[in-house]
């Protein structure tokens, strides 16, 4: 177990402990998985809005002449399509086509960010810079300096517009934009991980506290509320968002993890780019399912998965839905037990409980806006 001691803090750690958040090891860092509740905070989200700390994230900025060069090179998707002020997410692949994280690319004027996860930044940064060797670029690791704060939910642009000069109009679902925030400069980003509508802000470690506490101010007349990792993993998990280390590691490939649409097989070269192009053409031997329980159960990481009474797989993230009201999860199974609507069992407690399915999201009444 992490000595306390040895964890990290984010900008915003004196703010949880002041608002009772319970923390936890999480990345290497300190972090609040629940304040009042985690069912109050998922609430809070889907219904208003909640205000999430994830400045344990990681942000590698890469400049120089052949920046797009080396963006296209160490992820799978074609960042060459990229307007100035688009995002998009994508995967960092190993040769054999193995995943190393999943990402988001930011393209800025005269730069692009790859925003990494917090588990992974080490090896993410290590990765990239090894990769940029040859090329003419700049590659700095921003996190230590970057704060990110996530506020999700169908009132979070109400809130929001009330403390920023930003048009949040004219940011799209996955654009963002430059501007300032309870008097603080921030990239605006309309991105999240909920399937709420919402914003992500990148902020300097200095400016986080004052928009933080600006935001919870202002979203008290809608009831905002801070948000943990427990409601932020039941509400990605909702809406069927992978989880690097659970449903995306380094043992499968994008594919297998069911994000072939953001593997670009037909552009230049990439890192993987020849493996996951041959593991196309022969076939997928497992992929990742979504399911849905049929009878009351908890579906949790690394439980069995049978079909037709045989082992067909395991669970990599699985919980009981608090806006469903029964177990949902994803795992990796067999790709003859991968069909939509194919019966499993989830062996819980050594019972199998009887489960189908289902393509995710699970919860298809979110307020994002694509």
């Amino acid at each position: 177990m992490t000595d306390a001691s040895e964890l990290k803090h984010t900008p915003l750690h004196d703010e949880h402990m002041a608002l009772g958040g319970k923390m936890v090891p999480f990345a290497g860092y300190a972090m609040p998985v629940q304040y009042e509740g985690i069912l109050a905070e998922h609430e809070a989200v889907r219904e208003r809005a909640g205000l999430f700390d994830v400045s344990h994230m990681g942000e590698v900025e890469i400049r120089g002449p052949e920046a797009l060069d080396l963006v296209q090179y160490v992820t799978t998707n074609d960042a060459s399509t990229l307007d100035v002020g688009q995002a998009q997410y994508s995967v960092i692949c190993r040769a054999d086509g193995t995943a190393i994280d999943d990402c988001i690319v930011y393209r800025f004027e005269d730069h692009y960010m790859i925003v990494v996860n917090a588990s992974n930044r080490d090896r993410d940064v290590a990765h990239i810079q090894e990769q940029a060797a040859p090329l003419d670029v700049q590659v700095t690791d921003r996190s230590d300096e970057t704060a990110l704060l996530a506020l999700q939910g169908p009132k979070a642009q109400e809130i929001l517009a009330g403390l920023t000069d930003a048009d949040l109009d004219g940011i799209a679902y996955y654009h963002f934009g430059l501007g300032r925030v309870a008097g603080h400069d921030a990239v605006i980003s309309r991105t999240g991980y909920t399937g709420e509508d919402g914003f992500e802000l990148y902020l300097p470690n200095e400016s986080a506290v004052d928009v933080w506490q600006a935001i919870l101010e202002a979203g008290k007349k809608h009831d905002v509320l801070p948000a943990g990792l427990g409601a932020r993993d039941a509400l990605r998990l909702e809406v069927g968002y992978a989880l690097y280390g659970n449903d995306l590691d380094d043992d499968h490939t994008p594919l297998e993890a069911g994000l072939g649409w953001v593997v670009k097989l037909d552009k230049d070269d990439f890192l993987g780019r020849d493996a996951l192009r041959a593991q196309k053409e022969a076939g997928l031997e497992r992929k990742l399912v979504g399911f849905v329980l049929k009878d009351r159960g908890f579906p949790r990481h690394g439980y069995e998965i049978r079909h037709e009474g045989e082992p067909v797989g395991t669970v990599t993230s699985g919980l009981h839905s608090p806006a469903l009201e029964k177990g949902v999860g994803l795992g990796y199974v067999d790709v003859d037990a991968a069909g939509k609507g194919t019966e499993l069992e989830i062996v819980i407690r050594g019972k199998g409980v009887p489960a189908e399915v289902q393509r995710p999201p699970f919860y298809t009444e979110g307020s994002i806006r694509r």
